[in-house]
């Protein structure tokens, strides 16, 4: 039973990291920064704007780029939120009242970026 579920998603995994789908995706999620990026654009809307460029692709290329679409959109709301204090849905309401205030410090980078930041470091 485990070792056939091991399987299942050992090839999950080899359909979803082909090139053409990682292509779709990658796309999806570019797409779905520079949509989410606008103020009031959460990521629900962003998904319901760009479904219908889905319509003619195949399943599994289509869903992966949904999904590219759905992350990309949520960071892009949250680069609004963090340099224009303008959250495009709730969950950026909180990004705002932290991410704003170091962006006029000049500490932008830092919050918009987490994880380019080494271990251990803080804003002076």
């Amino acid at each position: 039973m485990i070792g056939t579920a091991l399987q299942d998603l050992w090839g999950g995994f080899h359909v979803a990291l082909e090139p053409h789908n990682l292509m779709f995706c990658f796309i999806g999620v570019l797409v779905g920064n520079m949509v989410g990026v606008l103020p009031g654009m959460g990521p629900l809307a962003t998904i319901s704007i760009l479904l219908p460029l889905t319509f003619g692709m195949k399943p599994v290329a289509a869903i992966l780029m949904l999904g590219g679409v759905m992350y990309g959109a949520q960071y892009g709301g949250a680069i609004c939120s963090i340099l224009l204090n303008l959250p495009c849905h709730p969950p950026h309401a909180v990004t705002c009242l932290d991410g704003f205030p170091m962006t006029k410090q000049g500490l932008a980078s830092l919050c918009s970026l987490p994880s380019s930041a080494p271990p251990g470091a803080s804003p002076k």
